[in-house]
């Protein structure tokens, strides 16, 4: 474990888990041996991480979430304070269904609000933005805004996080800038993509 990675003395990090540089660990942290973490990734008061997780570079995972077996976050994604991940969708206390987990991937630059819940088996798309409270269980796209429960889909966010002034579906292209840094989107049937950064 890197010198630059600071970690609580009330935080627990098993013998066996990977962690890169500039990390931050807080109070009463548990990270599991089995668990990949890359650099600068910020873990709050109470996060709890299994030992089949793979986190990506400059994660920040705020308050009381538990990070459970076979979640993936990629670079840049945000946590909420209060998050929940799930691994068994039909859970029962009397049946062992560990051999049934189902595997939740977060790809770069999401964020996860909080108090959110995100249903096991879904991907959530590059740079989406789930709203407080919300409850995925189905994929979601990329720069997808997401709210409710069940969650649905209410419009486009940009990289930088601004909502984007485009409705949820185009059957001609159409094209969209985000307000606080200029780069440019087109929005082609339910498809959002980057066209270029300024």
């Amino acid at each position: 474990m890197s010198a630059s990675t600071t970690i609580h003395p009330s935080a627990i990090v098993d013998e066996g888990a990977q962690l890169g540089d500039g990390c931050r660990v807080w109070h009463f942290v548990h990270i599991s041996a089995g668990a990949r973490i890359g650099e600068r990734c910020s873990f709050g008061q109470n996060v709890f991480v299994g030992n089949d997780v793979l986190i990506g570079h400059n994660v920040k995972i705020q308050n009381n979430v538990s990070v459970y077996d076979a979640v993936t976050l990629e670079d840049d994604v945000f946590c909420g304070p209060s998050l929940v991940f799930t691994n068994v969708y039909n859970p029962r206390s009397a049946i062992a269904r560990k051999d049934e987990y189902r595997r939740t991937r977060v790809k770069q630059g999401a964020t996860l609000g909080a108090n959110a819940t995100i249903v096991c088996g879904t991907t959530i798309g590059r740079y989406a933005f789930i709203g407080a409270g919300a409850v995925v269980n189905r994929d979601v796209p990329d720069f997808a805004l997401m709210v409710g429960v069940p969650a649905r889909q209410i419009g486009w966010m940009s990289r930088f996080g601004e909502r984007l002034e485009l409705p949820l579906h185009s059957d001609q292209p159409l094209d969209a800038q985000c307000p606080h840094t200029g780069d440019r989107y087109r929005l082609q049937g339910g498809e959002l993509q980057l066209l270029d950064v300024r």
